[in-house]
This record gives structure tokens, C-alpha cells and sequence, in this order.
């Protein structure tokens, strides 16, 4: 009997079933002839703000951009600080820098990999402007307490919700807390284009505006550029594509947390820790944390089940972000984590079969 194989994704379990729509949107793309800037590209913006609540939604080219844009938008620059975890993605960190700022990072709490608020106060100076807080995984952050935390510290509050599409807060989705969210469209988020894409989504329709020039090259009319800006825009194939999944997220992530509890319920080795239960979680990824981390992603290997590992180098020890001063051990947390985490395998259209053998191969480790 063969061995039973677990890729660590599978888009055509999502993208077979909806071929017929998606070439239908190519063919509508290419009959129109309008590729930036469009019909397409004004409907998804006005899909995606209505699934989340929010009263405006700006497409642009990818979700590092969307988090520079919207600190552009905010004039944060030279002088500026803006706390970051400490354990993300360096797109995070890297979008304070392309404005001129400086990040300050702070060390999640290991039971959730999220940074807190109490933790982040600690951080606070006379020159921090905003608090980043990164929904990391499909976990969503202590929230009610990071927005008391701006109001109380007078903080702009905005969120990296790159891996939280459909993630929620006590009930409210990820992207609609603070003054603007970032997300991420990358072909392996919940909600993935199939191509880089990303949207800036706020309540704030000036400042969506605003977003909307800077990505525009700073023009709010064509050929007179008020300012300095960028070309970061959402084109209209990806917009189009981005509109016809859109309308599956809601069961895609059904069944991504179907999938997940029967990981928590049954996952049952010592040697393997879960990160704490969250009923709101997204579960963009799945991640466990085991000491034999690389045994673990080994034997996980050999038995057909393809792991990734988030984020082995946390931001701090990366080689471009030595000129921040920062140290091994002094984000003991984040380190911990880098170390030991490992992503298993899971989305939509996943076998029963392909659970169990992950599941059964990470309790016989």
C-alpha cells in the first residue's frame, strides 16, 4: 500500500471546483482591456469592505506595501518609533523602515505568539507614534486592550492582518480595529490571489483616499501629484480572481477550523506543545512547537506529510536589522519560538485520511 502524501497546501482543492468562474473573470479582464484601476478592481474593494464591515477598502500591490502606505498616509517618518512584535514576518518591520521610522519590536507571550498590551507599554517612549499589532497565524491580539492602550498613550493603533482574513475578536473580524489594517492577498493566505495583491481597509474615508494617491504615484487626479508617492495598485486580473473566491471564504474557513479542532483535540504527545486555545482563530497556520523541532519535521517527512517552518530568524537577529542594536536573548520569547515552531499541513478539501496520518505520526514522534 502506497504511503499516504500531505503537501503542506493544495490550491486545486480550492481552484478546480471554481475554474469555470475564474476563466470566466480572465476572459472578462482581457475582453475589457482595462488592466489597472477598473471595474474590477472597484468591485472587489467594495466585496471585501462589506465582508469585514468597513466603510473603505483600497487595493494595492501587495500587503508590505499596504502597511507602508498607510504609515505614509499617517505622515509617521524620520524620528518616529513604531512597536512591532518581535517574532513576525520582517515585512512588518520593514515597512516602518521604508518610511524613515524605527522599529521597536516586543516579545510575544509564548502562549499565543502575540504581543500583549502590557508588554508593549513597556516599550512606549516620547517618540513612539503607533502601535503595529500582528494578528500572527489567524490568532487575533488582545484588542480591547491595545485600543485602551492608544486612547490612554494617545498611539495611532493599526493592525498587519496579513494572515487573519476572517479571524476574530470577541466576535469582530480582524482588520476592522484601530485607524487602518494591512492585508495580504499572497497566493498562500486564506483569501490568496494568485499573484501578489494587497488592500489597506479603514473607516476612515479620507485616509483611504489619501492611501489611494500615494499608491497612485501621489496623484488624486492624473498628472498633478499632490505628493510624494509610490506605484502600488491592485490590478484588475487579481481583483477579478480576488471577487470570485471571496464568495467561497466563509466555507473555506469553516473548514479550515473544522480541521484544526480535530488537531486540538487529538494531538497527544508530550513532546509537542499547541499554542492556547483561541475560538477566533483564522488558522491561516497551524503551528506546534517541539524541542526536536528538525527530528519532528524529519520524521513528519518520511512519513509523505510536508511541514514549513514560521519564522526561523526572528526580526531582531536578521542581518538587516543589526543596526538596531538588539541582541541574542534579548527577546527570549520570540527566540523560543523561532526555534522550536513548525506549520502542518492544512486547508480546504484536506481527507479525513490526510488528518489522521498527521495527526497519528505526530503522537507515535
Amino acid at each position: 500500500m502506497s504511503m499516504i502524501q500531505v503537501p503542506y497546501a493544495d490550491f486545486g482543492k480550492m481552484h478546480d471546483p471554481l475554474r469555470p468562474a475564474l476563466d470566466a473573470a480572465w476572459k472578462r479582464v482581457m475582453d475589457r482591456e482595462w488592466f489597472i484601476a477598473g471595474e474590477e478592481d472597484r468591485a472587489f474593494e467594495e466585496a471585501f469592505a462589506a465582508w469585514l464591515g468597513v466603510k473603505a477598502c483600497v487595493g494595492v500591490g501587495n500587503g508590505l506595501d499596504a502597511l507602508r502606505l498607510i504609515l505614509m498616509a499617517l505622515d509617521i517618518g524620520p524620528g518616529d518609533e513604531v512597536l512591532v512584535p518581535a517574532n513576525t514576518f520582517i515585512a512588518s518591520a520593514l515597512a516602518v523602515s521604508y518610511v524613515g521610522a524605527r522599529p521597536v519590536l516586543v516579545d510575544p507571550d509564548p502562549e499565543t505568539a502575540l504581543i500583549t498590551p502590557a508588554e508593549a507599554a513597556k516599550h512606549i517612549t516620547p517618540r513612539t507614534k503607533a502601535v503595529m499589532v500582528v494578528q500572527l497565524y489567524g490568532r487575533v491580539a488582545d484588542m480591547d486592550g491595545f485600543e485602551a492602550l492608544a486612547r490612554d498613550r494617545n498611539l495611532i493603533l493599526m493592525e498587519d492582518a496579513a494572515q487573519a482574513h476572517g479571524a476574530t475578536w470577541r466576535g469582530r473580524k480582524a482588520g476592522t480595529f484601530g485607524t487602518a489594517a494591512g492585508f495580504s492577498f499572497y497566493p498562500g493566505k486564506n483569501l490568496g490571489a494568485l499573484g501578489d495583491a494587497g488592500a489597506v481597509v479603514t473607516d476612515d474615508p479620507a485616509l483611504a483616499r489619501k492611501v489611494r494617491a500615494l499608491g497612485n504615484y501621489g496623484a488624486y487626479e492624473k498628472y498633478h501629484h499632490e505628493l510624494a508617492g509610490v506605484n502600488s495598485r491592485l490590478d484588475e486580473l487579481q481583483a477579478a480572481l480576488l471577487t470570485v473566491k471571496l464568495a467561497h471564504l466563509d466555507a473555506w474557513m469553516a473548514e479550515r477550523r473544522r480541521i484544526a479542532a480535530v488537531y486540538e483535540a487529538e494531538i497527544r504527545n508530550g513532546k509537542i506543545r499547541l499554542l492556547r486555545p483561541d475560538e477566533g482563530n483564522g488558522y491561516h497556520v497551524f503551528p506546534v512547537f517541539c524541542g526536536e523541532r528538525d527530528a519532528l519535521n524529519r520524521t513528519l517527512a518520511e512519513a509523505g506529510i510536508h511541514c514549513q517552518i514560521h519564522y526561523p530568524v526572528p526580526v531582531h537577529l536578521q542581518r538587516a536589522y543589526a543596526d538596531l542594536g538588539y541582541h541574542p536573548g534579548d527577546f527570549p520569547a520570540a527566540e523560543a519560538l523561532a526555534e522550536t515552531e513548525l506549520s502542518l499541513p492544512l486547508y480546504p478539501g484536506m481527507t479525513e485520511a490526510q488528518i489522521a496520518h498527521v495527526v497519528d505520526t505526530l503522537n507515535r514522534f
